[in-house]
């Protein structure tokens, strides 16, 4: 148990100096509350509003524009640091056919792993290559919406929540629920195992599922209730806090995102939906090369050409090992310098402890004498 604490410590630690890289997309037609929940998840301004629709032009269909933006968070009062990318996709889902929405984020999604996979298979690496995998992403969710999105943890949110009655609220997470599951559409869904999982953990993700999909109320204004300020919406009605589970799902959202699930997600993102992808791009990178050899070629050419394949194969192979033989040996040459010159260094010591005594016996002596 302690040497679990020390490696949790020592993870925290690496977080606090080296801060977390996290990135989070989020999806969904204007209009749904995207830029205002980003803006009130970072307490700050990220990402800048639609002021208005030029009706001169408004006919025009621009397409996805996938924007990503970095900001630098503190998490704790330790001083722990996110690195937080968010990526905006203005235009998503403002077509007549949305379907090349679709494309274009898959497209993004596939390019960030391409990036990794071309990363990974280099000999020498790139020490200051920034992984942009998406961790999560946000689905800003319309009546109509879908959300087709295999490469990346989808999380469906309700955005501007207050617009409607807890009545209609409940029945549309009810609605949405009942489609994602008919549809079988993948969603992060918060997993735990009841056998594996401790009390705490089952019934802290069984909460969470519980409440997708997420109602969410954004706000960047703040209001003064009972002498506290807190952020709001402001009706003739009433306030809608933000922060109020009552009111809005935002905290538990905020926490698991930047808290509780961020680890997981994370993880998910690279051993399992990445590792997929992975295995799928080389599948067809070698079936590419299986395609490449001539069926119709007679026996003995065959054999020649699968034959030259192995060889090359082994080639790059052989290569990777003489880089890796170098750089072991680099290794061991600096190390045995370092001990060299530790064992002069010792000598020296050594030496001048003998010449201090050779000299105090001679001033004893001499003394003696006096």
């Amino acid at each position: 148990m302690s040497s679990a604490l020390n490696a949790m410590k020592i993870r925290r630690k690496k977080n606090v100096k080296k801060g977390i890289q996290f990135c989070l997309m989020v999806c969904g037609a204007s209009g749904t509350g995207r830029t205002t929940f980003v803006n009130t998840l970072c307490g700050k301004q990220v990402l800048e509003g639609k002021e208005s629709d030029d009706a001169e032009h408004a006919h025009i269909e621009e397409g996805v524009r996938i924007k990503p933006v970095t900001v630098e968070l503190e998490l704790d009062e330790e001083g722990t640091r996110i690195s937080l990318t968010i990526v905006d996709t203005p235009g998503f889902g403002d077509q007549i056919d949305n379907e090349a929405s679709f494309g274009e984020i898959v497209g993004y999604l596939e390019r960030q792993y391409d990036d990794i996979l071309a990363e990974e298979s280099r000999i020498k690496r790139n020490p200051r290559f920034r992984d942009n995998r998406v961790h999560v992403l946000l689905y800003f969710i319309t009546p109509t919406g879908h959300a087709p999105f295999p490469r990346v943890n989808v999380i469906p949110v309700i955005g501007k929540a207050d617009s409607l009655t807890p009545a209609e609220l409940a029945e549309s997470k009810k609605l949405i629920m009942e489609d994602i599951e008919h549809y079988r559409i993948p969603v992060y869904n918060f997993p735990y195992d009841i056998e594996e999982d401790d009390e705490d953990t089952v019934e802290e993700n069984a909460e969470l599922r519980g409440l997708m999909p997420f109602a969410i109320v954004g706000s960047e204004d703040f209001v003064e209730i009972d002498n506290r300020k807190v952020r709001a919406r402001q009706y003739p009605w009433g306030v809608v806090e933000v922060e109020n589970p009552r009111h809005s799902d935002f905290l538990a959202i905020r926490s698991a995102l930047l808290h509780s699930h961020l680890a997981d997600l994370k993880e998910i993102t690279h051993d399992f939906l990445y590792e997929n992808y992975r295995t799928e791009k080389l599948s067809k990178s070698v079936d590419g090369i299986t395609s490449g050899i001539d069926s119709s070629m007679n026996p003995e050419d065959l054999a020649s050409q699968s034959v030259r394949l192995k060889e090359e194969q082994l080639r790059r192979e052989e290569e990777k090992l003489r880089e890796i033989e170098l750089k072991v040996s680099r290794e061991i040459a600096e190390k045995r310098q370092e001990l060299l010159a530790r064992e002069s260094q010792l000598r020296e010591i050594e030496a001048r402890m003998a010449r201090e005594a050779s000299q105090s016996q001679v001033s004893e002596a001499t003394n003696g004498e006096a």
